[in-house]
């Protein structure tokens, strides 16, 4: 199944790995998503979080795990993000690639584009 959208993940401006949303269909599916290590990062990085450490070099979700959720802004700043972004409030995926650039923190995210 192809992914739908994708963010890198960077840890201290170097790049650890990437998450993927997958649809199941456009008409209100389950969407399960994917963050998977990047491997020279586990030779030289740090876990980005104590979820995932480097035992697995690959986390299945069927929900945005709560480590990424809690990433994105909330109350008027998200509506304001999701306003100014054209999304959906509901949209945490992407608020979190369209806002993922300017999080507070040694992580940041940025949208790829899956349709190259």
């Amino acid at each position: 199944m192809k992914a739908s959208r994708k963010g890198l993940i960077y840890c201290n401006g170097q790049y650890a790995g990437c998450i993927s949303e997958f649809k199941t269909d456009l008409t209100g599916g389950k969407d399960s998503y994917l963050f998977e290590y990047d491997k020279a990062y586990i030779l030289t990085g740090d876990p980005i979080g104590h979820a995932f450490p480097f035992n697995k070099t690959q986390y299945q979700f069927d929900y945005l795990p709560p480590f990424f959720e809690n990433m994105i802004s909330e109350g008027w700043v998200r509506t304001h993000q999701s306003q100014i972004g054209k999304l959906d409030k509901q949209d945490s995926f992407g608020l979190l690639l369209a806002n993922g650039k300017d999080i507070i923190g040694a992580l940041s995210v940025e949208p790829v584009d899956v349709n190259m």
